[in-house]
């Protein structure tokens, strides 16, 4: 196998592999609980459950399976220097743009944590696909190579 990963190459595509399911379990049930707590009553109990569901979901699973899958990813990345490659363009720019929503998940998170949320459970319901949609086209770029 060439590249610096060497032997370890299988290993780490594998690990690159779990924590992207794991990221994407998470960024896929993170805005279903949004949608379920815009109809639950500031302060109730029910509230305040799903503040502990969503930030134990983002800081348990969400932050450090994206950490993971970006550190593998590039070390994947890296061991077959594939960075000229216009498919790792165009997936690397769809996971900077999955790593975005992620970050506006934290945000929106820390809104109701504080019993503020600015947003319609429409709001989340649309934007509860674009993970799916940038996950999609990841994966059709990295298993295809259309370019």
């Amino acid at each position: 196998m060439i590249g610096f990963l060497g032997e370890a190459y299988l290993w780490v595509k594998a690990l690159h592999i779990i924590a992207v399911i794991a990221w994407m379990a998470g960024m896929l049930y993170l805005p279903r609980l949004f949608i379920y707590h815009c109809a639950a009553e500031p302060g109730s109990v029910q509230s305040e459950t799903f503040k502990v569901m969503e930030r134990r979901l983002l800081r348990a699973i969400i932050n450090p399976a994206m950490a993971l899958a970006w550190v593998l990813g590039l070390a994947l990345a890296a061991h077959l220097d594939a960075w000229g490659a216009p498919w790792m363009q165009a997936k690397f720019a769809a996971a900077i743009a999955l790593s975005t929503i992620h970050g506006f998940f934290g945000h929106w998170r820390r809104y109701f944590e504080h019993d503020d949320n600015r947003h319609s459970a429409r709001f989340y319901r649309y934007l509860n696909e674009v993970p799916t949609v940038l996950m999609i086209a990841i994966v059709l770029l990295v298993v295809l190579k259309p370019f």
